[in-house]
């Protein structure tokens, strides 16, 4: 089969034939349909002092992916083959005090698909039948492709009731942009979208967001003041990253405000504790999906009508690897994806 397999001597990656995997007992085998191109697999792509010392090369990458099941381990129950799934990528120990305690994603020591097992850039991929997520008849194959990075937006955006709220995302990222919609069906009032790129503002726009700022330029309280708010935001989610984009938050937020975290930093940055304190905000970290909880919400927000479709710029088929990184790395990008099969 057809792999893009990371090599340790370089940036870049190698589409080569390597043997289709064999199930065990407890596994499923998938035939991938659709994969997404995400941050993570950028860097190791570009094969940053990150990817080289977390990355077992050479290996498989990818974790983002729908497919159709190809085969059952003998142990497998409950599944069919032909049906479209995906992934929840993070495959957990199961031994340590969370996963005991049904927490699965707080596990101690997770192990990444396409990070640190073999994963989803190819024709096939084997998941341990726990991580199996089947999707409802009649999805898309390239929306279902999104529900790793759908899941990261989902778990953010409801972290804390957004009813009647002014919310603040940080980052139009993919994950940023598909918070849009999911806020507005939890029913928050003003949905407020900041990113100093052109194209994703537009996208944001196009996801529903009431109005986007470029923060480079951002006069806060006449955006606040037109929108017809007294106090700032009561909801905050950053997507970024960005030290700045904190350093916003903590400014346009009213006191007991609520912070979800999720965009990673490159680099530790300091935050002034003082108006944390004082405005008794409640910070929060994000990582991942719940297991399987999120699954449950995401599928049930497609259900009713929440349409992450817009968030998807670009799409190649395996063999043009190299532009769809190229655009991943290009300011007018959001997702992209890679077909594996018709």
């Amino acid at each position: 089969m057809r792999a893009l397999v990371k090599h340790p001597d370089g940036p870049g990656l190698t589409l080569e034939e390597v043997p289709v995997p064999e199930p065990g007992p407890d596994e499923v085998l998938i035939r991938v349909h659709t994969t997404g191109i995400c941050g993570t697999d950028l860097h190791i792509y570009e094969w940053d002092d990150w990817a080289r010392s977390t990355v077992p090369a050479p290996m498989t990458v990818g974790h983002e992916f729908s497919g159709h099941i190809a085969a059952l381990g003998s142990n497998v129950k409950g599944f069919e083959i032909g049906e479209l799934v995906s992934a929840e990528g993070h495959v957990v120990c199961g031994k340590c005090r969370n996963c005991l305690a049904g927490r699965r994603h707080l596990c101690k020591e997770p192990r990444g698909l396409g990070v640190d097992i073999p994963g989803a850039f190819a024709d096939y991929v084997v998941v341990p039948k726990q991580n199996v997520w089947r999707h409802v008849e009649g999805l898309d194959p390239e929306i279902a492709a999104l529900f790793d990075p759908f899941g990261n937006a989902v778990h953010t955006a409801l972290a804390f009731p957004v009813l009647g709220e002014d919310v603040l995302i940080t980052g139009a990222g993919p994950i940023g942009l598909m918070a849009i919609p999911v806020v507005r069906k939890a029913g928050a009032r003003n949905v407020v979208v900041s990113d100093p790129n052109e194209f994703r503002r537009s996208l944001a726009m196009e996801m529903g967001a009431t109005v986007t700022v470029d923060p480079t330029t951002a006069d806060w309280k006449t955006v606040q003041g037109e929108l017809g708010m007294t106090e700032g935001f009561d909801i905050a989610l950053e997507m970024s990253g960005s030290r700045y984009a904190m350093a916003d938050i903590l400014a346009n937020t009213v006191h007991g405000a609520r912070v979800a975290l999720l965009g990673i930093p490159s680099d530790p940055y300091p935050i002034d504790w003082s108006t944390v304190i004082f405005n008794m905000l409640t910070i929060r970290g994000i990582y991942g999906r719940e297991m399987y909880d999120t699954w449950y919400k995401m599928n049930i927000l497609i259900q009713s009508g929440v349409d992450i479709s817009p968030v998807i710029s670009h799409r190649f088929s395996a063999e043009e690897y190299d532009r769809a990184f190229a655009a991943v790395r290009g300011g007018d990008a959001a997702k992209v994806l890679l077909r594996w099969a018709d």
